[in-house]
């Protein structure tokens, strides 16, 4: 901009810049010349280059003409075969990125003026990210947050060396929405995380007193859930007493359903590595399984998460039996791509625990109508399942699909010594299961009669043709 007398011309020849490659693909190159001047000493230049990047971008992103998706390598792209359309959203792509990362240096600036007016561009665009993601959405109408300029936004606030309290003050704005709220205190703990390796306990500490202040809190319950998603990996290592979460959990362990479910991973980080004793824990254990626990979103980790409580052998044989009672009994109503997880799993806790195995050694065991064992007995001690049977999985034997019936059938021989894996089934869906019998292949074609078929009702002298004609 040294031809340009002043900020006012600096504002007219980037406004051109501007114009020209939104209306035109061909003057593209003029985006290096805009970037240019974010790069200027001058305070005044930079601002006016800020509020030019984020008409043209704010545009481009509005007009889907950056590309979306995993984002390629330039030179690999440019140098391919691919067409001129594709080649462009890439390339300006890239230049949208190189943008924001300058940006993002931008929030360090000495200048308050320029922190401010780089932090609200930045806002701008993960507000325009959200509406027209850089993505491919999972399914349709599935919103997708940016995450990655986002934490480039919290990164620059959240700055070890100086102290950027009143950028911050500025920030809380944008946290009266949902999302950015979720999202800050999850980008939050990543970078603080990430800044308390190899520093003093002391911001260990600040980072405990942070999340301990916001948890006293009466949380919504979208709120909560997505906290304990976060508080296995994201939250408990970087505590100075991890154990100071244990109100929290055991009150969210309390709550049932899915909250439970999450609740989990916490307290058994708790109970296996800060040795927390938790009264009753297998009897609320055993509370969470009612039908819904094989449709809920966390079913994968809820059962390998129990399946690491029940692994120990120094289990008492009634609480093993009921747990394996109560699966085979949900089992009767759950759908295949759940059994095929049910069923090993159950089969498991019989190979850890031998005198459990009873329960599939009773031929002269009650009528279905006398079962002794009780669905409706909250405590596992008093449920009465060491007396029963699993006759539930040789009813399962008769299941509909194919592989449901193999699984419930390894109770007819002696279980194998080594414990299946049941990692590999957590994560079954039903359409996978659906696509997996698409692409087996069927018998090769069977001969029904020896003798060739000759005409409709057969050979003249069959009975058929002689009593049927067609007319």
């Amino acid at each position: 901009m040294e031809g340009d007398a002043g900020p006012g011309g600096a504002r007219r020849a980037l406004g051109h810049l501007v114009e020209a490659v939104l209306a035109s693909r061909g003057e593209a190159n003029a985006v290096f010349d805009i970037l240019a001047v974010l790069q200027s000493e001058d305070q005044e230049e930079i601002q006016e280059a800020v509020h030019a990047c984020s008409r043209l971008f704010g545009a481009l992103l509005a007009r889907g003409e950056l590309f979306v998706g995993p984002l390629p390598s330039e030179e690999i792209v440019l140098t391919g075969s691919r067409g001129a359309t594709r080649k462009y959203k890439v390339w300006m792509r890239h230049r949208y990125q190189s943008c924001c990362n300058r940006l993002g240096e931008l929030l360090a600036h000495p200048s308050f003026q320029v922190k401010e007016l780089a932090l609200s561009t930045l806002m701008k665009f993960v507000q325009l990210e959200g509406e027209h993601p850089l993505e491919q959405p999972k399914w349709e109408g599935n919103y997708l947050f940016p995450h990655q300029l986002f934490r480039l936004v919290v990164g620059g606030l959240l700055s070890p060396e100086e102290d950027r309290s009143l950028l911050l003050s500025q920030f809380r704005e944008y946290l009266e929405h949902d999302d950015i709220r979720y999202h800050t205190m999850q980008a939050a703990s990543d970078t603080v995380a990430r800044a308390t390796d190899g520093r003093p306990e002391e911001h260990r500490k600040a980072f405990q007193q942070m999340w301990l202040r916001f948890l006293k809190h009466q949380l919504p319950l979208r709120v909560c859930k997505k906290v304990l998603v976060i508080m296995h990996d994201s939250i408990l290592p970087h505590l100075a007493q991890p154990s100071l979460m244990i109100d929290f959990l055991t009150r969210a362990y309390d709550i049932g359903g899915a909250i439970s479910l999450l609740a989990l991973n916490g307290l058994f980080i708790l109970i296996h590595k800060h040795n927390l004793e938790y009264p009753d824990f297998y009897r609320k254990l055993y509370g969470l399984l009612d039908p819904s626990v094989f449709h809920v979103k966390y079913r994968a980790r809820f059962f390998h998460l129990a399946d690491l409580f029940l692994s120990s052998s120094h289990l008492p044989a009634y609480l093993v039996a009921a747990f394996a009672k109560r699966l085979a009994r949900l089992a009767l109503t759950a759908p295949p791509e759940a059994l095929l997880m049910v069923l090993p799993f159950i089969c498991n806790l019989l190979r850890r625990h031998p005198a459990c195995r009873v329960l599939m050694h009773r031929p002269r065991g009650p009528e279905l109508d006398a079962d002794p064992y009780d669905p409706t007995e909250e405590d596992p001690a008093q449920s009465r399942a060491l007396e029963s049977s699993l006759w539930e999985l040789q009813a399962l034997q008769q299941h509909y699909h194919p592989e449901v019936s193999k699984a419930a059938s390894a109770i007819n021989q002696a279980l194998s010594v080594p414990e299946v894996s049941i990692a590999p089934l957590l994560e079954v869906t039903a359409f996978e299961i659906f696509e997996r019998d698409l692409k087996k292949k069927g018998p090769e074609s069977v001969p029904l009669e020896f003798i060739p078929a000759q005409g409709l009702l057969g050979r003249r002298e069959d009975l058929c043709a002689q009593l049927f004609t067609l007319s």
